[in-house]
């Protein structure tokens, strides 16, 4: 039988037993931000926990900090041993009595960027969103370059700009040039998300040292849904030849609850075949995606569902290409997949894509039509896996709200 948890409301549903993501709260009685484990619509208190004898001596102190850094620095052992304690604790009625004075609603916490984000990389990893945006930039040659089905594309971004969900965006200026326009400096006409699925590194590299795609558990920690905001416009007058920046730089999201990996054990399915074989530092003995279905709601009307299991590299070999050259990895890393879309017109991750280029507007019912993201508008993303206990998790959802530019 599987086991369920004490606490009123957690199983089933997204946040169950089967699920204990963690985050960093704080509460209008103690505003010092604190890491807590989600059960339900319940925040469990681990600092507190730390406080007493429950975690072992040299695990405790990583809950006194005020971000997650310190306990994904501990590595696989650690995150093992915690999970295991916090599912016994969480599952024996037992502890009920004295465990739920450890616990805050979710509605009364606020929450904040659960890890320092040491840098950030940004990749380019679904066939279909980088062929989709090959026929609309280049609709007279191949939509993909010859470079991209050998390995996977990414730029890096700027870790300081990582903001957690909820988090206002502001519209950003930059120069921009339509196809037969004047050059201008003006806020972007052409704002846009990227859906994307992002991995938090948890155990650090000596540099010199590449990671192979099978030591990805190793390494990397746990699951954040991601917003990559992107000016279309801006981005497009200044790519060429050195790819983005300032269009891609302003903002980027995330969500305030880290999934664990094992939390999507069950979630684990057959990557896409890759054509041609890749050189051997991609190779993957035990090759696999995460069946993860997203889904994107434009003012609260969902206007896509894109498929994360069919991405074309995975996130180990995104990990093994960003070491290959000796670069080394931190704790707190952020690198996020690039843009989710599948191969039909309602699994586009991107609006530039959902629209094709703003030629057919999306229909919100009664919040009318839209091409690109107006002032006010919200976008959230949210993502569902298969659980170990034969039900569902849902990672934590990513949103925000678009601000005027600045004057």
């Amino acid at each position: 039988m599987t086991a369920t948890s004490w606490v009123d409301g957690a199983d089933p549903g997204p946040f169950g037993l089967a699920h204990l993501p963690y985050g960093v709260f704080s509460t209008a009685k103690d505003p010092a931000p604190r890491i807590g484990v989600r059960i339900g619509d319940q925040v469990l208190d681990l600092r507190a926990l730390a406080t007493g004898t429950f975690f072992l001596p040299w695990i405790r102190p990583a809950f006194h900090e005020q971000r997650l850094n310190g306990f994904m620095a501990m590595g696989p052992l650690a995150w093992h041993l915690v999970r295991h304690q916090l599912t016994e604790l969480l599952a024996d009625r037992r502890h009920a009595d004295q465990s739920a004075t450890l616990l805050t609603p979710v509605s009364k916490v606020r929450m904040h960027l659960p890890f320092a984000v040491a840098d950030y990389v940004d990749f380019y990893a679904s066939e279909e969103h980088a062929t989709n945006l090959g026929r609309l930039f280049r609709p007279d040659s191949d939509p993909l370059l010859p470079n991209w089905k050998h390995l996977p594309v990414g730029y890096h971004g700027r870790a300081g700009t990582v903001v957690p969900s909820g988090t206002p965006i502001t519209r950003p200026r930059g120069q921009r040039k339509s196809k037969d326009g004047p050059l201008e400096f003006a806020p972007s006409a052409r704002l846009d998300i990227e859906t994307e699925v992002g991995f938090v590194v948890g155990v650090d590299t000596e540099l010199g040292k590449p990671v192979s795609p099978d030591a990805f558990a190793e390494h990397v920690f746990g699951v954040v849904l991601v917003n990559d905001w992107s000016a279309r416009d801006i981005q497009a007058w200044e790519y060429v030849p050195l790819g983005p920046f300032l269009g891609k730089s302003f903002a980027t999201s995330i969500g305030h609850w880290v999934t664990p990996l094992d939390a999507l054990a069950d979630a684990k399915v057959a990557a896409p075949v890759q054509d041609p074989v890749p050189f051997g530092y991609l190779a993957e003995s035990n090759r696999f995606a995460y069946d993860l279905t997203m889904s994107v709601r434009w003012n609260g009307t969902e206007v896509s569902r894109p498929p994360y299991a069919g991405m074309y590299w995975t996130p180990a070999q995104m990990l093994a290409h960003m070491t290959v050259n000796g670069a080394s990895l931190r704790t707190g890393d952020l690198y996020a997949s690039g843009t989710v879309s599948g191969p039909e017109p309602d699994q586009r991750g991107s609006f530039i894509e959902l629209t094709w280029g703003g030629r057919d507007p999306v229909d919100l019912g009664e919040g009318g039509t839209r091409t690109f993201l107006e002032d006010g508008d919200t976008v959230q993303i949210t993502a569902t896996a298969r659980s170990a206990d034969g039900g569902t998790i849902g990672l934590a959802e990513v949103s925000g709200t678009i601000l005027p530019a600045l004057p």
